[in-house]
């Protein structure tokens, strides 16, 4: 009796073993299986496991239990249809588990950032991504994001490396193939039709929801960056030099113009101290005798966005609805005889640039100032721009040179979600600091810490610029303009970086700060009155206004040019 009570304990013991479960789990997992049920189960599991942002977001809209699971279940079974028509296009052989693989990693990738920085996977979000810098890649990564995508992507890699797919032939394959393709989409109709009283208003009032369905919204959008323009005609460049000239101050003047252009990144209006923000976080500025405009607004919310429609003629409205494209701001400069040169500290300038002289900050910076500047992944501070400004601007054909220089520094500003790594010892004034990729786990305040950190380096910038300016005065007329991209969230509403959609974007993600400096003689040679400008502090103004403005301050005269969009043109002449 006791040995076979001892012997079923031993059978029972042996059978619940790690290492038996394992191989039941694997056994089942190597089952074989056709390509339509493989498309169709993975379907069904990234709709369970990669799509808890949409959950969230509908339990934030609030709603009754029932209802709120309805909505799921209908979106659910949505998502699941419109994923398994698109994948019923890749059902064929075994030769397709990396793509498969792919798609999981994708949503994975999706369902992490969605759900850490409360974004979006629309065209615009997709299009920064996919132009996302090495450098801004590793402010990414982190120990957190390795687990978020083992925790969606080890049960489906472990199955689709051991799933069997029985040979079949190609016409039968083809057959079932179109069967699913139509089967899931007459699945989806007939779910639209008897949901839509409720689908309809839901998706008006809460749009977000079309790009949270994973990984459908980031399939889509990729497809939309990547796929549409082969299909769209080829845009000509429209030019906008004709007929650009240097005005009447240039014949007059004593010294030349040299006037630099800050592209600030990530600025928020409501962080800067010299908007009334309870931080003083621009010492330096407040010190210099700037012009400060309090309400601004930035043409998008991401630098893909914002930068090429800022330096337009068209303005937002336009720009965002043109078929060709249109020389900008830099080459109606060039073309009236100014001087240009593009510094860039970030990923690029989004094609602003293109046909003018262009140079990374990094370029040409000897081994201590790297060292001083610059980290270990080749990433420098926003004051490398301004080393090695006098052989920058000697390589300025001197015939431009002589009579004035457009310099346009573009910064990595406030570039998030690494907010710490954009300050020096020198600026980090507030601690501590949020020093984790993952911002959502961070205090508060030491978000905050990090952030205003960054805008204090900003002002410590803007600061040297000008005093590089002031030095520069006995040989040129000198100015400054500073103008953010876009602005940031940092937690309110659960929203992180930038990028959401305008229409559906806070404030803090479009408001942005705008600040100049103009020495005696610049003002003196355009003829503007400081007590004019200052009276336009709080006046509304736009990324639109920037492109005229521009026009106006360097005295260039081109038929583009609307003096009533240039924020100076009043204040011309004025006593």
């Amino acid at each position: 009796m006791n040995t076979a009570h001892i012997g079923i304990s031993a059978s029972n013991s042996h059978s619940i073993r790690p290492g038996n479960w394992l191989r039941r789990i694997d056994d089942w997992f190597s089952t074989p299986l056709s390509a339509q049920r493989i498309v169709i189960y993975l379907a069904l599991y990234l709709v369970f496991a990669a799509n808890w942002p949409l959950w969230f977001q509908l339990q934030r809209i609030g709603s009754t239990p029932g209802v709120f699971v309805r909505t799921a279940v209908v979106l659910g079974l949505l998502n699941a249809c419109a994923l398994v028509a698109i994948l019923a296009f890749t059902a064929w052989t075994r030769y397709m588990k990396p793509l498969w693989l792919a798609v999981v990693l994708v949503a994975a990738l999706s369902q992490y950032y969605m759900l850490n920085y409360s974004v979006v996977m629309d065209p615009g979000m997709m299009g920064n991504v996919l132009q996302t810098d090495a450098h801004e890649v590793a402010d990414l990564l982190g120990w957190h994001l390795f687990v978020a995508l083992a925790l969606v992507m080890v049960i489906p890699l472990w199955w689709l490396v051991r799933v069997r797919i029985p040979a079949m032939s190609p016409l039968r394959q083809m057959l079932r193939n179109v069967l699913l393709i139509v089967a899931s989409l007459g699945i989806a109709a007939v779910i639209v039709a008897t949901m839509s009283r409720d689908l309809g208003p839901l998706m008006r009032n809460h749009p977000q929801l079309r790009y949270l369905l994973n990984p459908i919204a980031s399939l889509y959008s990729s497809s939309a960056v990547v796929i549409r323009p082969l299909f769209t005609h080829t845009k000509k460049l429209i030019s906008m030099g004709g007929g650009a000239a240097l005005g009447a101050s240039y014949a007059a003047q004593t010294k030349p113009l040299l006037f630099v252009l800050v592209v600030g990144e990530t600025g928020r209006a409501d962080h800067f101290g010299l908007n009334g923000y309870a931080r003083n976080t621009t010492p330096q500025l407040a010190t210099r005798n700037v012009f400060n405009w309090t309400n601004v607004r930035s043409c998008g919310t991401s630098t893909l966005a914002s930068v090429p429609c800022m330096f337009s003629p068209l303005g937002k409205k336009d720009f965002e609805s043109r078929k060709d494209d249109y020389e900008t701001l830099l080459d109606v400069a060039q073309a009236a005889g100014l001087g240009v040169l593009w510094i860039d500290n970030q990923s690029g300038c989004k094609g602003v640039c293109d046909r003018v002289p262009h140079v990374s900050a990094s370029t040409d910076l000897t081994a201590s100032q790297r060292k001083q500047l610059c980290d270990a992944s080749g990433e420098c501070r926003d004051m490398a721009m301004l080393e090695n400004l006098q052989q920058r601007l000697d390589a300025i054909p001197a015939e431009k040179r002589s009579k004035g220089i457009l310099l346009v520094f573009h910064q990595m500003g406030s570039h998030g979600p690494a907010y710490s790594k954009r300050s020096s010892l020198e600026s980090k004034r507030f601690t501590p600091e949020c020093k984790t990729e993952v911002l959502a786990d961070c205090a508060h305040s030491e978000l905050m810490n990090a952030y205003d950190n960054s805008i204090v380096e900003t002002d410590r910038f803007l600061g040297a610029t000008i005093d590089w300016l002031k030095t520069a005065s006995s040989r040129y007329d000198t100015g400054m303009l500073y103008l953010s991209d876009h602005g940031e969230s940092l937690g309110e509403y659960g929203q992180f970086l930038h990028g959401l959609p305008y229409s559906m974007a806070p404030d803090v993600q479009k408001h942005v700060p705008m600040v100049s400096w103009l020495s005696p003689s610049f003002a003196g040679r355009e003829q503007l009155s400081v007590g004019c400008l200052r009276g336009t502090a709080d006046a509304p103004y736009t990324h639109d206004n920037l492109y005229h403005s521009m026009l106006g301050l360097l005295d260039v005269r081109s038929p583009s040019y609307q003096s009533g969009m240039d924020l100076f043109a009043k204040c011309k002449g004025a006593a």
